[in-house]
């Protein structure tokens, strides 16, 4: 499909304080389009806008949160004039065996992660038929097979994955193009901060290769740009990634039995491991709902 050109359209991107969302708004930006950056780091926020090539704001959202999340789509309209472009990247992780796994951290990665991304459209989508725009949902690996020691964020982007997908289904007919974009293990605060806890890091790098390795931030945004430009229904972030969709239905049973394997050999470590949410997103997730609470 022939690229869209980005100049002076209008592009919507969560979780854009930092990592993925972060240099997608940048990229974006530097293509000629105007950017709208949501999440919960303010500072943060308002740091990268500072930074962009063309018109920018900011807003302090939490993506789960129904009624202020419709406010933003309503405001970015109003600033803007229109929303071509809506990227739902919001997301947090959590790592470590279900059973000791912190029921709140658990609930909190499908809440917004799954549920966060479905209040995202929910609000935009209105907008984006609108302009007969495009909605990426940011999904992972984890989407398409399942692992061991990350029950809630695989669960939850295998849940985006299908959402999206009987989305698209339902909005096409208004001109609303829906993708979903699958990303592998990528240099950011979340597979750094997982990376932290010595059980999680050698797990990951005894998975086979392709799979056992971390990949550089900036190719994969650039497949995401081209992605939005093409208003791609599938985006690889990593090129290897297109190639597993062939074999995905082998998969659950395969890691079945290696993950036990691996469980078993590992076993002795894993009492005690943190069962919080990851990286620095993570770290703010929690300190909102604290503050939000008291």
């Amino acid at each position: 499909m022939s690229r869209v050109s980005l100049e002076g359209q209008v592009a919507v991107v969560t979780g854009a304080a930092r990592g993925v969302g972060e240099l997608l708004a940048r990229k974006l930006s530097a293509r000629g389009a105007r950017v709208a950056l949501v999440g919960l780091e303010e500072e943060a926020l308002k740091e990268v806008s500072g930074r962009l090539h063309h018109d920018s704001a900011y807003w302090y959202a939490d993506v789960t949160d129904h009624e202020t999340m419709s406010r933003v789509a309503r405001e970015v309209k109003e600033r803007f004039g229109k929303v071509d472009i809506v990227v739902a990247n919001a997301g947090v992780a959590t790592g470590g065996p279900f059973t000791d796994s912190d029921p709140v951290a658990w609930r909190r990665v499908i809440e917004v992660n799954l549920i966060g991304s479905a209040v995202t459209a929910r609000a935009f989508l209105p907008v984006l038929a609108e302009s007969r725009g495009y909605l990426l949902q940011i999904a992972s690996l984890a989407a398409l097979t399942p692992a061991p020691m990350m029950t809630a964020y695989c669960a939850s982007k295998a849940g985006v994955e299908a959402y999206a997908h009987s989305l698209r289904a339902e909005v096409g007919y208004q001109g609303v193009r829906v993708g979903v974009a699958y990303l592998s293990w990528t240099d950011t605060d979340m597979v750094r901060g997982a990376d932290q806890d010595d059980v999680m890091r050698e797990l990951r790098q005894r998975l086979p290769w392709p799979s056992n390795k971390t990949y550089p931030l900036g190719p994969a945004v650039d497949r995401l740009v081209a992605g939005i430009e093409r208003r791609s229904a599938h985006v690889y972030g990593q090129w290897w990634l297109r190639g597993m969709q062939g074999v995905r239905g082998y998969l659950p049973a395969l890691i079945g039995t290696v993950g036990q394997r691996e469980m078993k050999r590992f076993a002795p470590r894993l009492r005690g491991m943190s069962s919080g949410l990851v990286g620095a997103g993570g770290a703010a997730d929690e300190e909102a709902r604290a503050t939000h609470r008291n």
